[in-house]
């Protein structure tokens, strides 16, 4: 059975302390871990290096594991908690941001069985067509090129693949069949891959792209792409993402 690793840092420069900000009379942090367990994967973890924020998830019967503090990433901290937790080199961990409260159950057990399917791949991620010109053409917006099994060749900031001759008529005007594919940074790991990562050199596409995902490519792992018909919910970076999350809790809470 996968486990669903949740990393929490305390540290936010647009929303400080996001993990233990309050939505409908829980931490954000604990909404998280609910809705993981929606997905059927039962054992959920927050990772954090926050006193408060293990605190709060205990006295909400959300396990947590206490990390180090000085991890570069998220991933970092994944690894560390496969040790602590002795997984097997199999077992697979699925990463869910501790800023996501509307993400979506089946996504994240879908993702999941993807990487149990794949046994060649090491990785397991999500991605959805673009059909938006600005989305294609946004450096924030991170694209994935796939191969015909669904693998993933590359990830970029740039709109690729390029559409040589249509973007020389129309430089911002996407074609409908070109396979333009947003990437959703939901991840699943084998947790051998994963106590693996932190050790591996970081290339220049990886610095350059700032995309941890490249590292993984450029050792020759592989990463198998989920393929979805829509964008999943956004997590919750800025005060209006907190405003419109609260929203959404407050009306379910008076429709039940």
């Amino acid at each position: 059975m996968p486990i669903i690793i949740i990393p929490a840092r305390h540290a936010s420069t647009r929303l400080p302390g996001k993990p233990l900000l309050d939505i409908a009379g829980k931490p954000m942090v604990v909404r998280v871990a609910e809705q993981t367990r929606l997905s059927g994967i039962e054992r959920v973890v927050v990772a954090t290096d926050h006193d408060g924020i293990a605190s709060a998830c205990r006295a909400h019967r959300v396990d947590v594991v206490m990390t180090r503090g000085d991890h570069a990433t998220g991933t970092d901290r994944l690894a560390e908690v496969a040790t602590q937790l002795q997984l097997n080199d199999d077992e697979i961990v699925v990463n869910v941001q501790g800023d996501e409260p509307l993400i979506d159950p089946k996504l994240v057990r879908d993702v999941a069985e993807l990487l149990a399917a794949k046994t060649a791949a090491h990785v397991a991620t999500a991605c959805h067509p673009i059909h938006s010109n600005d989305e294609a053409f946004n450096p924030n917006i991170v694209k994935v090129v796939l191969d015909r099994d669904d693998m993933a060749l590359y990830f970029s900031r740039a709109t690729i693949p390029r559409a040589r001759d249509a973007f020389a008529r129309e430089p911002i005007a996407v074609p409908a069949e070109l396979p333009l594919y947003r990437h959703v940074g939901l991840y699943a790991y084998r947790a051998g891959f994963l106590r693996q990562f932190p050790a591996l050199e970081s290339p220049a596409i990886e610095r350059f792209e700032a995309l941890e995902q490249l590292r993984a490519l450029w050792h020759g792992f592989k990463i198998a792409v989920l393929v979805t018909n829509a964008a999943p919910a956004p997590g919750v970076d800025t005060p209006e993402d907190l405003t419109r999350v609260r929203a959404l809790f407050d009306r379910s809470a008076k429709s039940l």
